[in-house]
Formats: C-alpha cells, sequence, structure tokens
C-alpha cells in the first residue's frame, strides 16, 4: 500500500474514500494480497482458487462486477482486464454494513449506490436498461443454487418475478410511450421495500485459507 512513510496519509485518503476504518483496509489488504499472489494486481483468473465462488450460480456475474470500469466510478465503459487494491477496495465499499452513525440522507445513498452496483450486474450489455428477459435469467440463476428446489420451481418463481417486474415498468407507461427495458429507475421501485442493506454480502471474502493457489 505504498512506503512506509506515506502510509499514514494513504490510509486516511482511502478511508475517506471508501469508508472503511484502518482495521478494516488492513484486514482486506492481507485479502488481496492473498489473492494476487503478493503482486500488485488482480485478474479475473485470481477468483478461481475461491472456493465459495466455485459453484456460485452466478459465479461469471461477481467476477465481472469486479473489473466492471462503472462499479470503479471510471468515466470510460467496459471491463478492466486488472484491478489494484485501490479499485479492490472500491468494490467491497458497496458490500459495508450500514453504521449507525448514517443519517436519512446518508443511509438513502448507500442503498442507491448498493442497488446502481446489483443493477450493473444484470445490465450485462452495458446499455444502462435491463430486458425483461434478461432480469428473468439471472433471477432463476440465483434460485438454481438453491438445493432445495427444483428446476421447475425455480422457473415459475422467475416467471413470477418478470411479470411483476413488467407491472411495475409497462403498467405506469402511458398510451404513447415504447417500452425499451428496465431503466435504474424502474429498478429502483422494484427493489423497494427489500432490506438490500444487509443483504448484500461477500462472504468468499473471510480470512480463511485458499487452498494450493501459490
Amino acid at each position: 500500500m505504498g512506503s512506509a512513510h506515506s502510509l499514514p496519509a494513504e490510509m486516511r485518503a482511502l478511508a475517506e474514500k471508501t469508508g472503511f476504518t484502518s482495521d478494516q483496509i488492513e484486514h482486506l489488504h492481507r485479502r488481496f494480497k492473498q489473492l494476487s499472489r503478493d503482486q500488485l494486481t488482480i485478474r479475473k483468473e485470481n477468483f478461481d482458487s475461491i472456493p465459495d465462488l466455485e459453484f456460485n450460480p452466478i459465479r461469471s456475474k461477481i467476477v465481472h462486477a469486479f473489473f466492471d470500469k462503472r462499479n470503479l466510478r471510471q468515466e470510460s465503459d467496459g471491463l478492466a482486464d486488472e484491478i489494484d487494491f485501490e479499485d479492490f477496495l472500491t468494490i467491497m465499499s458497496y458490500f459495508r454494513p450500514i453504521e449507525t452513525s448514517m443519517d436519512e440522507e446518508q443511509l438513502e445513498r448507500f442503498r442507491r449506490d448498493k442497488l446502481k452496483f446489483l443493477f450493473h450486474m444484470y445490465d450485462s450489455d452495458r446499455d444502462g436498461k435491463i430486458t425483461l428477459h434478461e432480469y428473468r435469467n439471472v433471477v432463476e440463476e440465483l434460485l438454481s443454487g438453491n438445493p432445495h428446489l427444483e428446476k421447475e420451481a425455480a422457473r415459475s418463481i422467475a416467471d413470477g418475478a418478470m411479470m411483476e417486474a413488467a407491472s411495475i415498468c409497462v403498467g405506469q407507461m402511458g398510451p404513447d410511450q415504447v417500452y425499451e427495458g428496465i431503466t435504474f429507475e424502474d429498478f429502483l421501485k422494484m427493489w423497494q421495500g427489500i432490506d438490500i442493506e444487509t443483504k448484500m454480502h461477500v462472504r468468499f471474502l473471510n480470512m480463511e485459507p485458499i487452498g494450493h493457489c501459490y
């Protein structure tokens, strides 16, 4: 994280940017070094060593999210080839838990940022909209990881989710409007009342050993 004499200033800058404490940043830096094998950057293949991701039904979407330049708060679009520790912290900041000191405005911004991150995972072609079909497929993919749910039940729930999304998005359109997909504002309405603040977490970034990754 830089030379010894610059570390406190660098740590403060990272804390201000991401909201993490110095202890949390140090913890995540150790995890970053594990994943990167002591390199300065992480590439997509470094995520292959994470056991909890191996059988995750939306593994590819999770990994892509770490390299999506929209999530890295960059002006350009597309996917980065690699990310450094500051980029890694930026992505991890979307998963921070709620702090009791947050006021109403901070909580709303916190929730909006999390949902923007999630929206980008659905918006696979990065056109700023999600088709109902894309939305349905992701819901079905998520449900496919549930061992207690049969495939037919997962399809039925996914169909229901798509129909509900359609009623929210298409139902509020005027007679002269043409449906072009789920916008982020539509997405916010769809997730209204759902406790996204505590549901978004990343178990695989705990500090357990990572097999034989060296």
